[in-house]
């Protein structure tokens, strides 16, 4: 960890401020464990398990919280996102249990079950082709022309503070932990889970796992400078975002102590063995966090063990695809 240069954006207070807002909307997630688990590692491993939250995922927390501190102006204008999927259905979600118009930028190749879900939620679909287009630049236009208030998916303070109240949850229901692992797209996640991990268990490493092909997390946490990584090629489509953000990057370097990754292989690999050891339905990006952990690279034997699964949304079809090619 870095000890940061500024004042951080998100605190410990903006998490349990997040956690009082979420509280009554946001399902309180399970926390499973699992002998197999633990003989494979030698730890005590605790499971968060976001797959059973809202939508599917724990994007349902940020955005819940970012949408209800909106003033009165702001919900009735409504909300403009960009997502490949889960953050899509998050808002759509939020917003209609808050009465807020929302609008949603998705890729052209989004997986069709989010797609479809995001739409059963409410919200007006904006496709776009993620080769030729960027979504921030068409998101922004569409929020110019109708006042909308943009909500992104992981580079919002609001976002931050709700995604760690995940944390807090897993630490307050298993206890004290020595690691907790969590996955990383733009870091919004992480950030909060680490900022109320490390509050509410001192000492407690926070490791980042990221898609081999979709490294840039990993390369700025290594470098310390911010790296970019243009349309990575993974089946963990949650964590095919170009960066860390400009408010996510300060919390990851002040939070986390180290990030890993894992390739597409290795990945369906421990996600088909959540399925069978665990019974439990598990995206791609949402088996990352336990991938990570399950390959071994950081040695945790005799250690209490936390890990973020962050979501459920499976697209059965590029999954049974990839591992009919496996």
């Amino acid at each position: 960890m870095n000890e940061p240069a500024a004042p951080l954006p998100v605190t410990y207070a903006d998490v349990a401020a997040a956690a009082e807002r979420l509280a009554g909307h946001a399902h309180r997630t399970p926390v499973m464990t699992s002998r197999f688990v633990d003989a494979a590692t030698g730890a005590r491993v605790f499971f968060k398990c976001e797959n059973f939250q809202r939508i599917g995922a724990f994007k349902f927390r940020g955005a819940y919280n970012a949408l209800a501190r909106l003033d009165a102006g702001a919900r009735a204008r409504g909300v403009v996102a960009y997502s490949s999927g889960n953050h899509a259905q998050a808002v759509a979600a939020a917003g209609a249990m808050l009465g807020v118009p929302t609008v949603i930028v998705m890729p052209s190749d989004a997986p069709a079950v989010k797609v479809a879900a995001t739409r059963g939620y409410g919200a007006e679909v904006v496709l776009y082709d993620r080769a030729n287009q960027s979504r921030e630049a068409l998101a922004a236009e569409i929020a110019g022309a109708r006042g909308l208030t943009t909500v992104p998916p992981f580079d919002h303070v609001d976002v931050v503070a709700g995604q760690g109240t995940a944390a807090k949850e897993l630490v307050e229901d298993a206890g004290p932990l020595d690691y907790l692992f969590v996955c990383v797209g733009g870091g919004g996640l992480i950030s909060g889970c680490a900022i109320a991990a490390t509050h509410l268990s001192p000492g407690c490493k926070v490791i980042g796992v990221e898609p081999a092909a979709g490294d840039d997390a990993t390369r700025s946490f290594k470098s310390k400078t911010l790296q970019s990584c243009e349309n990575p090629d993974t089946i963990a489509d949650g964590a095919r975002t170009h960066s860390l953000g400009k408010i996510t990057f300060p919390l990851v370097l002040a939070h986390v102590h180290d990030m890993i990754t894992v390739d597409d292989a290795t990945l369906l690999e421990w996600m088909v063995y959540l399925w069978e050891r665990m019974k439990i339905v598990v995206e791609p990006t949402g088996a990352l966090a336990a991938a990570g952990l399950l390959e071994g690279k950081v040695a945790v034997q005799g250690a209490r063990v936390g890990v973020i699964v962050s979501g459920g949304n499976v697209d059965l079809a590029a999954v049974c695809g990839a591992l009919d090619r496996r």
